[in-house]
């Protein structure tokens, strides 16, 4: 069959290549079409457009990138229509892939929806367009069966991806000592810094966490480069600071860390499965005035994943006012010194561990969509 792929962005790229892996198992005449990156590449088929060049957040930079964008959605469109796929699949994104699965649903193409948009958080009224232009759903929270069917939608739980992807690096292959030598580190614990994927969330967030390596001369704090970026992006706002940039090893960096400083996202639930204490930091444009005026639009009243998953309060979020360094340093203290407060909260990853399930969402989703598309 012939299977046409969306993903937006770097985690839906690595998403989108586990599923494609499973595909092709599945499906031994699997062809494969995709908006994507390195990792989809990798297993095979046909990049049309890199993920860097559309990755547009806030309300600013899509307005200043507008032309660029309707020049992917003509790209898509078009494409879409020539390659005559059995099933778009999009992963995530919805910003883009609502629109795809629109255009999708008028020419008679199946639509599968791989990693569900957050509508369970704001633009709730996105459920309209998921009931409309959908054909199935496959999600990887808990949380969202429930909410799903309070809108009577039926869809498929398969778990969640990031167990999978991370399999792997639970056991890491090299030692502290030999991780620190290859990438020009010293011996000194790690703080690990996960600033975001997009240039905007680096803009609001890095200089936030950068301040926390003057209060911890025995510590080296390393960020992790999103492989998307030009390193030029970050050096701009660590100062004089000694933070260390290496890219495209985050989870070996999460390793060998003793603490995490981490924007929200799914960076949060990967640094719990990495069982590394955390901070959420997370600031953006609009001040705290903008940040009032959010909550009464945002439908939950936590922002992380991990937290959401429990269903409490199991690591600390800093949220635009509060990711300040005064709060930052008081909450890592507390991580690095305060030996219950560590267990406290790995012991709550453990909790979050056996929500989320074991491994195999990727294979679950695979077959599911082999099924469907068989009958």
């Amino acid at each position: 069959m012939k299977y046409y792929l969306i993903a937006g962005e770097a985690s839906g790229d690595m998403h989108a290549a586990n599923l494609m892996k499973q595909l092709q198992q599945k499906d031994n005449n699997a062809v494969f079409r995709y908006f994507g990156g390195e990792k989809m590449e990798a297993v095979g088929g046909t990049l049309v457009k890199h993920y860097k060049h559309m990755a547009f957040m806030g309300f600013l930079t899509v307005l200043m990138n507008i032309r660029t964008i309707k020049r992917n959605f003509k790209q898509c469109e078009e494409d879409l229509l020539n390659f005559k796929p059995d099933v778009l699949i999009l992963v995530d994104y919805p910003g883009f892939n609502l629109r795809m699965a629109k255009f999708a649903k008028a020419h008679g193409i199946k639509v599968y929806y791989y990693i569900s948009p957050k509508i369970w958080a704001w633009k709730e009224s996105r459920i309209k367009k998921i009931k409309a232009y959908v054909d199935e759903m496959f999600t990887i929270l808990p949380f969202e069966t429930e909410f799903f069917q309070k809108h009577n939608f039926k869809v498929n739980y398969v778990g969640n991806p990031s167990v999978d992807a991370l399999e792997k690096y639970k056991t890491p292959e090299t030692t502290k000592s030999e991780f620190c030598k290859e990438n020009h580190l010293d011996e000194r614990p790690i703080i690990a810094l996960l600033a975001g994927s997009r240039k905007q969330e680096i803009v609001h967030n890095l200089p936030e966490m950068v301040k926390m390596e003057k209060h911890y001369p025995d510590h080296q704090f390393v960020l992790a480069g999103a492989p998307s970026l030009e390193k030029e992006i970050y050096t701009e706002y660590l100062g004089n600071s000694n933070v260390k940039i290496v890219f495209g090893k985050t989870y070996e960096i999460l390793q060998h860390a003793e603490a995490a400083l981490v924007t929200s996202g799914t960076a949060t639930l990967e640094t719990a499965i990495l069982d590394v204490p955390q901070i959420v930091v997370y600031k953006f444009a609009g001040g705290r005035i903008f940040f009032e005026l959010l909550k009464k639009i945002v439908k939950v009243r936590l922002v992380s994943l991990v937290n959401l998953i429990v269903g409490r309060m199991i690591v600390k979020e800093l949220l635009q006012h509060m990711a300040n360094e005064k709060d930052m340093k008081a909450e890592l203290d507390r991580i690095l010194f305060d030996q219950e407060y560590r267990n406290e909260m790995l012991a709550n990853y453990d909790e979050m561990d056996r929500r989320l399930g074991g491994v195999g969402a990727a294979e679950k989703a695979a077959s599911k969509m082999v099924e469907l598309l068989s009958v």
